[in-house]
């Protein structure tokens, strides 16, 4: 538990940190976004349009945050169609995320800053798949057009992230 997430109004000057081994080696947190060997995944989205997905050198774990020359990590960066909180809190995205070899427990807003408490979601991709995260704590006052991004392990394609995708 993070001092971010005991303390929601934090958020605002201080950035939620990263589990580095989980993200592209570079990586450095933001208060609102997350910039990867100096390129911001929100400049990415600009750019790209949602769906859009970045690679980069994986860190080699336990050595204090070295790239990897073998090894990869993408950043799927996808927006929320929908939001439902009948009973489960729900979110949908526009990303297919099924097949998507991604890192449980590594999932960030980025965009803007809530100072809602966490809670857990279930998150559906574009297919209406649940997709198989460990209930990950985002802020509760999630809405339609937040953006999220989720480190995944090796090189994803912007065709394995469409919604359109085949399995």
């Amino acid at each position: 538990m993070t001092l971010t997430t005991l303390l929601p109004t934090l958020r605002e000057s201080i950035p939620s940190p990263l589990r580095s081994e989980l993200w592209p080696a570079r990586a450095v947190a933001g208060t609102r976004d997350v910039t990867i060997a100096g390129v911001s995944l929100l400049r990415y989205v600009d750019l790209c349009a949602t769906p859009c997905v970045t690679t980069g050198a994986a860190v080699i774990p336990v050595s204090g945050g070295m790239a990897s020359a073998t090894e990869w990590t993408s950043v799927v960066v996808a927006a929320i169609t929908g939001v439902s909180e009948d009973g489960i809190r729900t979110l949908m995205v526009d990303a297919a995320l099924h097949a998507v070899p991604h890192i449980g427990g590594e999932l960030r807003m980025i965009g803007r800053v809530s100072h809602a408490p966490e809670r857990a979601w279930v998150v559906l991709d574009a297919r209406g798949e649940r997709v198989a995260l460990d209930a990950p704590l985002l802020p509760a006052d999630l809405r339609p057009g937040d953006l999220l991004a989720l480190p995944c392990r090796g090189a994803i394609g912007l065709g394995d992230i469409r919604g359109d995708a085949r399995p």
